[in-house]
């Protein structure tokens, strides 16, 4: 009898404690004990890098069919799945003034969908999930705050070293 007891107690001691959802007070949390690196994923799957073409390869708004706030350079661009892309624009500008901008050019309020960090989204056409990985439209986000002094400059030495404001345009996918 003693033997089954010592032997529950040695099983129950190895027993990882029962999840608990948001920690306590004065206690540490409880992390996992480390893993082996996961296999490398094909190369067909690997993750999208930039596309970050020289300064005259930047889209035009004709292209983009969306306006592209004066002054904005072009960041990069990615693939989106399913036949979007998206295209990242930096402005040395505050917030409120590209929001300004794309509320007079587009003629609609848009929505404040982040109060922190500044984020107002306008959509510009219809999401169709079938057929589409990002809802067409633009986003403002602002990258100046008390912990940040802007969304660094990809290209080296380039100026301004960092931008106030980033965008994005996610372009309408042509009808198939």
């Amino acid at each position: 009898m003693v033997v089954v007891t010592l032997l529950l107690l040695a099983a129950l001691a190895q027993q990882p404690p029962a999840p608990q959802p948001f920690p306590r007070p004065g206690t540490e949390p409880v992390r996992p004990a480390p893993t082996a690196p996961a296999e490398p994923a094909p190369a067909d799957s690997a993750p999208q890098t930039p596309d970050v073409p020289a300064t005259d390869g930047a889209p035009s708004a004709a292209l983009l069919g969306l306006p592209i706030f004066p002054g904005a350079q072009f960041l990069a661009s990615f693939d989106a799945g399913r036949g979007q892309r998206y295209y990242l624009f930096g402005a040395d500008a505050p917030f409120v003034d590209v929001v300004t901008f794309y509320r007079t050019t587009l003629k609609q309020r848009g929505e404040l969908v982040f109060d922190v960090p500044a984020t107002h989204e306008f959509d510009v056409g219809r999401f169709r999930e079938e057929t589409m990985a990002f809802p067409p439209g633009v986003t403002v986000k602002d990258f100046q705050s008390q912990i940040s002094q802007g969304y660094p400059n990809p290209r080296p030495g380039g100026e301004p070293a960092r931008f106030g404001t980033v965008i994005q345009i996610v372009p309408a996918v042509p009808e198939r």
